[in-house]
């Protein structure tokens, strides 16, 4: 990696000393707040014209020393400008320079795109970087500090600033007269220990009486004495230069104002004059006049929030990015990347940050409570709790929605749940015109819910020992529960055969949707039977309902079998010593009857199990079979946090779903025993 010094030359006219140097090599960077370490990738940067060298990144008034220009050369940065400031800082950086200290560079970057390299190697700015690391792949150069110790190790500038006077009438031109440590800021003549001392005048010759001389030959006047050189007054001249100098930076300051910082970083570079500097402000401002069109850059924010925290710690759980974005924005979720690996410890300090709360340095149980003390910080577990829970929910598949409608329930009572169905039938208008009335009548079914709830616990063991994952085990494993729940409740009142609200079970002779006997095995007779029993279904006023079975419900033991009936082109008869010839065309395929199997048909934990059972049901929708009731909407499980339990060095949190289910309209449904019994 290439290194650099940082050379500070003060030029002709008191002009300010000019600095160069490597700001970032292009390799890794440990930055704080980052759990990788950091290659910013020189092709995706976007370097401004100019840019602030600051102290130590201190971004404030007295902490700019500086103006440099920066471009990318061979997958490295590179400055180079003038130090312009006149404070203690700027003091500080060429003074000590002048003692041969060594400085180190440091870039401020607005990072806009990262991605974490867990894997293998990957070649940035020329040279390869291996795993894990952040890449930054796109950023915007915003400042350059000079620090003490750079996160680059390749970063390094030396101090050798020297003071150069262009000579006069007296010096000769051009002539270099001495070189001094300079320190920015510094009136010349300190920096330089004082006055020098005045140019000696040439001694004179001394006057000798002449020799061998006649007398009668008139003496020669004597040569006249050089008038002697007026002395120098160095530290005069230097005071003039520096003091003509500020009053132009000055001058430029004054009329940019502060508006115009690239015309005011070139006029202090370039010596330009009040003429010059009134011309470049003028035609700048009138650039900036507003026009037609309007180009307006929205600033990403990028400072830490509850949002931010919540979607880091979601990655982390695993939560998908894209899933994350559709509820939380691409931005949030962006800014969080970085903040993925964060530690539970470091979620809780910045929890606390948030409030204005400083993080104790060493984390202890006073540190944990103070923290759950937070608001923010029980919000963002109890949502990523619950995030992680309805992933586990969504994913494991439930057969009772498949069978049964839903509806909202708004309290926990036994709820009626009517339907209008209307009797007798149109009737031809007579002679008078006159239309005949007809009726409506209420049917009725129950449903009931009930609250299904558990608890569970962050505790300061998991948080001491980073241990995320013992923790979102639990919500986890909670969705998968609260999804098995809702066909535990359902499979448990299909088998039991229920009492309906006119009395008569569920399945059986007076509803006419049961099937029994040896004949009821599964088979293709058995099967034409059971959809003929379900057609003939009438109404009320007696009259076919025209509902057709749409989904065939086996144990896992007749999966197969299933599929065979109703799937294939062809059923192909075997049997009795008359080989009796049946065609050679399957009419079940023509039912387009759905295949759904369980294996709660036939767990023994249930009453009514069966191996032999199975059934036929309407698509829901089209007629009532089950109901699945929720309360008031909510569909799915509920994360909640508690209090802070004194017994217990940790925070609770509890899942609970409100659900009911219960049968409907018997018409829906028909079963077959599959068995004498």
């Amino acid at each position: 990696m290439k290194t650099e010094y940082l050379e500070i030359t003060a030029a002709a006219g008191g002009r300010k000393p000019s600095v160069k140097g490597v700001a970032y090599s292009g390799g890794k960077m440990r930055l704080f707040g980052w759990s990788r370490p950091v290659v910013v990738d020189m092709a995706g940067m976007s370097v401004p014209e100019t840019v602030p060298l600051l102290a130590n990144h201190e971004n404030h008034t007295l902490g700019r020393v500086g103006v440099v220009s920066a471009k990318v050369e061979d997958g490295h940065l590179e400055i180079s400008g003038e130090i312009v400031g006149e404070g203690d800082l700027a003091d500080a950086i060429v003074g000590q320079g002048k003692a041969g200290a060594d400085w180190q560079l440091s870039i401020g970057a607005e990072v806009e795109a990262a991605e974490l390299v867990q894997e293998g190697k990957r070649t940035i700015n020329g040279v390869e970087h291996e795993a894990p690391f952040y890449h930054v792949t796109k950023s915007t150069l915003r400042e350059v500090s000079v620090v003490a110790v750079g996160a680059d190790k390749a970063t390094h500038m030396k101090v050798t600033a020297s003071l150069q006077l262009k000579g006069n009438s007296i010096m000769e031109p051009e002539k270099k007269v001495e070189e001094y440590p300079l320190a920015a800021g510094h009136r010349v003549a300190a920096a330089m220990g004082g006055a020098q001392p005045a140019a000696t005048p040439a001694p004179a010759a001394p006057a000798e009486a002449p020799k061998n001389v006649e007398a009668a030959e008139p003496q020669k006047p004597e040569a006249p004495q050089p008038t002697p050189t007026p002395a120098v007054d160095v530290e005069a001249v230097a005071q003039a230069a520096v003091k003509a100098e500020r009053d132009r930076v000055g001058m430029i300051k004054a009329v940019c104002n502060g508006e115009f910082p690239e015309i005011e970083a070139k006029a202090i570079s370039e010596g330009w004059n009040k003429e010059q500097v009134n011309e470049a402000v003028l035609a700048a401002f009138r650039a900036k006049q507003p026009t037609a069109d309007v180009n307006i850059t929205i600033k990403k924010e990028n400072s830490m929030t509850a949002k931010r925290l919540e979607a880091a710690l979601s990655l982390r759980a695993g939560i998908d990015g894209d899933t994350l974005a559709k509820a939380m924005g691409e931005e949030t979720v962006e800014a969080a990347q970085k903040d993925a690996d964060m530690p539970l410890a470091g979620i809780l300090a910045e929890c606390m940050r948030l409030e204005g709360m400083e993080p104790p340095r060493t984390f202890d149980n006073a540190a944990i409570k103070a923290a759950f003390s937070t608001v923010s910080l029980p919000g963002i577990l109890s949502n990523v709790a619950n995030k992680k829970l309805m992933q586990a929910y969504e994913a494991q598949p439930i057969i009772a929605t498949k069978l049964c409608t839903t509806g909202d329930l708004t309290d926990f009572k036994e709820n009626q749940r009517f339907r209008l169905t209307d009797i007798g039938d149109l009737k031809p208008v007579g002679a008078d015109g006159e239309i005949k009335d007809g009726a409506l009548s209420e049917e009725s079914a129950k449903n009931q819910l009930e609250t299904y709830a558990k608890k569970f616990c962050l505790t300061r063991k998991m948080i001491i020992n980073d241990d995320l994952g013992a923790f979102l085990k639990v919500p986890t494993a909670m969705g998968n529960r609260a999804a098995r729940l809702v066909d535990q409740l359902f499979f448990k009142r299909l088998m039991a055969n229920p009492t309906c609200v006119d009395g008569k079970p569920l399945f059986g002779r007076d509803h006419k949707n049961l099937l029994s006997g040896a004949n009821s095995a599964l088979s293709a007779d058995s099967l034409k039977k059971a959809i003929q029993t379900f057609t003939d279904q009438v109404d009320s006023d007696g009259q076919p309902i025209n509902v057709e079975p749409s989904i065939l419900l086996v144990p896992t033991s007749l999966k197969f079998l299933a599929q065979e009936l109703t799937q294939g082109t062809t059923l192909i008869m075997s049997g009795g010593p008359d080989n009796v010839v049946r065609p050679a065309i399957n009419v079940l395929a023509d039912e387009n009857l759905r295949i759904v199997s369980s294996p709660y048909l036939s767990n023994s934990k249930y009453a009514g199990s069966s191996e032999a059972s199975w059934y036929l049901f309407g698509k829901p929708g089209v007629v009532d079979t089950f109901e699945i009731g929720y309360l008031k909407g909510k569909r799915t499980p509920t994360v909640e946090r508690g209090d802070l339990d004194f017994n217990v060095l940790g925070i609770w949190f509890r899942v609970f779903f409100d659900i009911g289910i219960r049968e409907q309209d018997h018409r829906g449904m028909v079963k077959a025993t599959g068995s004498a019994a």
